[in-house]
């Protein structure tokens, strides 16, 4: 089970000195879900809208620490991301990315 959830949420990174070295935080629920509550300072683009705002993102040139409602959806962005040469990271439900900023 622990071999799954490190999979699920990544290499053991420190997230909060991510933060501290500047990485952004992206929420990838849709609107709504963001409007509901949300890690602080995070931006918000939904997970079917990542890969026309590549170019966008890829101008913030600092990592990137995805979030969600459980971990699924910001695994998903954060391969995306990988992939087009972004340096990402899950952090599972924004509750937790929450948790980073200090």
């Amino acid at each position: 089970m622990l071999g799954f959830i490190k999979k699920l949420f990544g290499p053991g990174v420190d997230l909060a000195e991510k933060v501290r070295e500047g990485a952004i935080i992206l929420d990838v629920r849709s609107p709504g879900e963001y409007a509901g509550g949300h890690a602080k300072g995070s931006k918000n683009i939904p997970l079917d809208k990542i890969s026309g705002k590549m170019n966008t993102i890829k101008k913030w040139n600092k990592p990137v620490i995805a979030c969600c409602a459980s971990g699924m959806r910001s695994g998903n962005a954060v391969g995306i991301l990988n992939r087009n040469g972004i340096e990402a990271y899950n952090a599972g439900p924004w509750q937790n990315a929450n948790r980073l900023i200090k």
